[in-house]
């Protein structure tokens, strides 16, 4: 277990990292601030999530205690060289759904640790391969599940996890949008 001198918080409201974050410690969750999550087009899309990671930190940064310890995070969805962030809506949400199918594709979480004195960031790439996915399960997902706050429009722990994911290398728990065994290391460390 560890042992820190700070107060964690995270700076999400996702229930998922929220989640997962609990399993390994306690924190505090911060309250939401909006940030503009976009990225200058001239970034590599291996630094789109970090960058953004970061953008969320320099938010929160003034409101940031002394003994605190800020999380933020980042998830993306790229298939080929293409970005799929969070669907702006229904429609959205079944273009992205119809380009997976049937396709392999990569997650990439940013993650940033930030103290009054110190930020650490870092970034963890998962791969998952999708079988070909039905009109009608598709249509069945986003009714069911309203996966508008999901890069790529999927939650690899729901129904469409089940049905589509046909292989996954790297992280299971990055794909869901934390990658706890790595954030774990980065704390003991920080």
């Amino acid at each position: 277990m560890l042992a820190l001198s700070y107060k964690v918080v995270l700076g999400s409201q996702s229930p998922r990292r929220k989640e997962l974050l609990k399993e390994i410690i306690p924190f505090e969750v911060k309250e939401a601030i909006e940030v503009d999550e976009t990225w200058p087009p001239s970034l590599q899309v291996e630094e789109i999530p970090v960058y953004v990671a970061r953008k969320k930190a320099a938010a929160y940064l003034p409101s940031l205690e002394a003994d605190e310890l800020l999380i933020t995070a980042d998830t993306i969805v790229v298939l080929d060289r293409t970005v799929l962030g969070k669907p702006s809506g229904r429609e959205d949400a079944v273009r992205m759904l119809r380009m997976l199918s049937g396709r392999t594709h990569r997650v990439l979480t940013g993650v940033c640790l930030t103290a009054r004195q110190k930020t650490v960031d870092f970034s963890v790439a998962s791969t998952v391969r999708f079988a070909p996915i039905g009109e009608e399960d598709i249509q069945y997902y986003i009714d069911r599940f309203q996966p508008y706050d999901k890069a790529g429009a999927y939650g690899i722990q729901e129904w469409i996890g089940y049905i589509a994911v046909e292989e996954i290398a790297g992280s299971f728990y990055n794909v869901m949008g934390l990658p706890v065994q790595r954030l774990y290391q980065e704390l003991s460390r920080f």
